[in-house]
């Protein structure tokens, strides 16, 4: 049977998960009156909140009888660990480009790594529906990437698709047509059949899949050879020792979901059930004679954040798993899918350093395991500081800002006070194209500031670039926080009296403790101010005093902007219900005089 595997790459909100909806529902994976909804990739509830896609899949259509296997990938360069390891698993790529947008950071990041790995490329430019869209300055743009790229001459030599993903139509010119079959015949041409090898079973695994039933299963490519059930394998690890085991069951791609059969020849993705104590890029190979593949090299993570048990006054009150022993094996399971994360234990055993890609990763993480019911404490991210040459350096990303032109100074300005050099700045259209060199410190809690000062209008994109050396102190925060001074529920009258001070995180009536942040002060310097104070109320009513406070609602934050928001000496509490924002030391004297101590010292 003729096999195509192809992986669709493309910046964040370039039209990835659409395009793959649209090849679902032309090779009539679903019946006629089937209903689907739209992103029917984004399975997941946090991927379908946020409008991203986390997680990589694989759906398997047939169309003119060949099969092609589809890998649909992540766009931020957060989940790039996502990215590197499924591209091993095609033999071609359709990069996705926006037609007003044009090639973003993270079009270059995944291009680069899929032309590494000698991919034949097809460009799809999406969107051409949209006002302002330029696709053939877009192509040009492309072209430019790949030879920047180091491509070779067959990759420059890429062939153009033109069309919009939401119209569902997809044409080889910037005529419309009816479907996005020209596309479809376009991957059966110029997407090669899988290369196949002579000799023993090699099949490296690049993901995984759980089910409660069969557990944990190892999905791959078999790279030669022939894979079959209740065969005797062995399975060669990272560290190059050897098991011998057996396939209990095996399964290919078929449309959304998976179909069980005896045999999967070289060329095909399938998932292989049975075997244990497997890990990505481990090698299933030949019972007699193994062979391994090379290990899966991932980039290496550029932040860390302390996680530890949750150890505030409310502990306990509100999740299901609590202590260090669930929060360890919960991050240990974690590793094992996600390989641009790494855990290291901490010296007292209630903490672990969590080494990510970013915040987004981070913030991933922390939300899924909210939502399966653990509580934790996590410290601000920090980046990870290396020593080269005797000199410290910290890692640095190349940081894109598209900005109606009135704001441009403004976002110039932002980022040129958080050591930020200006690379690169041209007119696209309406807006003003900036790109920068920033420290990654820089990056922690821009995204806010940005959009305050622009009015929402910013769009911005990083991918981290290189190491170099240390740039010095980075301004945080110019505000102080307003702390809560005693244990117990807020009320409306100190709530009014106190607006002048600040603005609030809470409203009246929630409960609260010491220590815990309850808003921003107008200052710098922290505040601690007393909020559960009631209204000593008498039998004498003064006309028009008591008439209903006035309070400004209070500001909502989402876990990242929590992240980003708290300082070195403050900590996020994370429950399944509750995001609180609280000091480290939550008493005021013990803060005091550790304030003392490190004065001290300095």
């Amino acid at each position: 049977m003729d096999i195509r595997n192809i992986a669709i790459i493309a910046h964040v909100d370039h039209g990835k998960t659409t395009l793959v909806d649209k090849i679902l529902h032309a090779t009539k994976v679903f019946r006629e009156n089937q209903e689907t909804g739209d992103l029917i990739m984004d399975s997941n509830d946090l991927e379908r909140e946020r409008g991203i896609t986390i997680f990589s899949k694989n759906a398997a259509v047939t169309y003119k009888d060949v099969k092609i296997n589809v890998i649909d990938t992540p766009g931020h360069a957060d989940f790039g660990g996502e990215v590197e390891r499924v591209l091993k698993m095609a033999d071609g790529v359709c990069l996705l480009v926006d037609a007003f947008e044009g090639p973003m950071p993270q079009t270059r990041f995944v291009l680069q790594k899929a032309l590494q790995l000698n991919l034949r490329p097809i460009v799809i430019i999406n969107k051409v529906d949209k006002p302002n869209c330029r696709p053939d300055e877009v192509h040009d743009a492309v072209f430019e990437l790949f030879f920047n790229l180091d491509a070779t001459e067959e990759q420059l030599d890429f062939p153009t698709y033109y069309g919009s993903g939401r119209n569902g139509w997809f044409n080889d010119s910037l005529t419309p047509c009816e479907n996005i079959n020209p596309l479809l015949d376009g991957i059966l041409k110029h997407v090669p059949p899988p290369k196949v090898s002579e000799g023993t079973l090699q099949l490296q695994i690049t993901s995984l899949d759980y089910s409660s039933f069969l557990g944990r299963i190892a999905v791959g490519r078999v790279s030669r050879g022939v894979i079959k059930e209740n065969q005797p394998i062995s399975l060669v690890q990272a560290d190059g020792s050897i098991k011998k085991t057996r396939v209990k069951e095996l399964y290919v791609f078929e449309g959304m979901g998976k179909k069980k059969v005896s045999e999967v020849i070289a060329g095909d993705l399938c998932a292989v059930v049975g075997i244990e104590g497997f890990n990505i890029g481990d090698t299933i190979a030949d019972f007699e004679n193994p062979e391994a593949l090379p290990v899966i090299s991932v980039d290496e993570p550029t932040m860390n954040m302390m996680f530890s048990i949750n150890n505030s006054p409310f502990y306990g009150k509100d999740g299901k798993f609590v202590t260090s022993r669930h929060l360890r094996d919960r991050l240990m399971k974690e590793t094992e899918k996600n390989l641009a994360l790494r855990v290291v234990d901490s010296d007292g055993g209630d903490a672990f350093l969590v080494y990510g890609r970013g915040i987004l990763h981070l913030g991933v993480l922390i939300e899924t395991m909210r939502r399966e019911g653990y509580e934790l404490t996590v410290g601000q991210p920090q980046v990870i500081v290396k020593q080269i040459d005797g000199k410290k350096c910290e890692p640095y990303e190349v940081l894109v800002v598209d900005v109606p032109q009135e704001f441009a100074s403004k976002v110039i300005d932002l980022v040129t006070r958080r050591k930020g050099e200006m690379l690169v700045m041209e007119t696209k259209g309406e807006m003003q194209h900036l790109e920068f060199d920033i420290p990654s410190r820089g990056l922690i809690g821009l995204r806010t500031q940005m959009l305050t000062n622009t009015q929402g209008e910013a769009v911005m994109a990083h991918r981290f670039s290189e190491y170099k050396p240390w740039k010095g102190v980075i301004p945080g925060r110019n505000n102080g926080v307003l702390l809560a001074k005693e244990n117990g529920s807020s009320t409306g009258y100190s709530l009014d009296k106190l607006q002048d001070r600040g603005s609030f995180f809470i409203d009246p009536g929630e409960e609260i403790y010491a220590g815990q942040i309850i808003g921003e002060h107008i200052k710098p310097g922290d505040l601690v101010v007393q909020i559960t104070e009631g209204k000593k109320l008498t039998n004498m009513r003064a006309s028009g005093s008591d008439a209903a406070t006035n309070i400004a609602p209070k500001i909502l934050l989402t876990l990242e902007e929590c992240m980003e928001y708290i300082q070195h000496d403050e900590c996020i509490e994370v429950t399944p219900n509750f995001i609180r924002m609280r000091k480290t030391i939550l008493n005021e004297e013990e803060r005091k005089k550790q304030a003392k101590s490190m004065k001290a010292e300095a």
